[in-house]
């Protein structure tokens, strides 16, 4: 058995059934945002109800579609990092600027035979745990006005664990976080890599 997780889903009223679902599925708490507060707002208020937790705790968007096994999967990559900020999705098309560093280490990661890259932020808020010892940490620096996963990646600072085949892909439906620089996001974002087409040179 593995090391116990919790789960917490933070959702948009808007998609109060998917994120029910989702939240169902995993047996999570589920926070909602009725008052377009924000992913900033939601997301910190999951770390607040992490933060009051005995575990290690999983914090997931309302649009993360998990794999099969996502659950022992997860306690297995908690046990491995307990000290280390976990991101399980990693995605294609935003942000386009991580894009070639994300592709160059997939390559290089192939190469050595390793299970995941590094990247200097969390770049996602799509699903990720915060090791419990950082909590306070993340909440005491936060900063209300960036975007959500900068901020919990940068008030935890290091280096970010990205499995290199994603624990949930991203149901790739338009966004309802209202973006400050008022750009469209018209890319693609679903996962580089999913976990249920993992390890092909384990089994050649």
């Amino acid at each position: 058995m593995g090391e116990e997780v919790k789960f917490v889903v933070v959702g948009h009223h808007s998609r109060r059934h998917q994120a029910e679902q989702l939240a169902w599925s995993l047996r999570a708490h589920l926070l909602i945002d009725e008052g377009n507060h924000g992913a900033n707002w939601n997301h910190r208020r999951a770390l607040q109800w992490a933060s009051e937790q005995a575990c290690r705790v999983v914090i997931l968007e309302d649009d993360a579609l998990p794999v099969s096994g996502f659950i022992n999967k997860v306690a297995e990559w908690v046990v491995r990092f307990p000290s280390d900020l976990l991101s399980f999705y990693l995605g294609t098309g935003r942000p386009p600027q991580y894009q070639l560093e994300i592709a160059t280490k997939l390559i290089d990661a192939d190469k050595r035979q390793t299970d995941h890259i590094t990247i200097n932020r969390l770049i996602h808020g799509v699903c990720y745990s915060v090791p419990q010892s950082k909590i306070e940490q993340v909440i005491s620096r936060w900063n209300h006005s960036s975007p959500a996963d900068y901020a919990v990646g940068d008030a935890c600072g290091g280096s970010v664990i990205y499995p290199c085949y994603s624990l949930v892909d991203h149901s790739d439906v338009p966004t309802v976080e209202r973006h400050p620089d008022n750009t469209p996001r018209t890319e693609r974002r679903r996962a580089w890599r999913l976990a249920s087409q993992e390890y092909q040179w384990q089994n050649s």
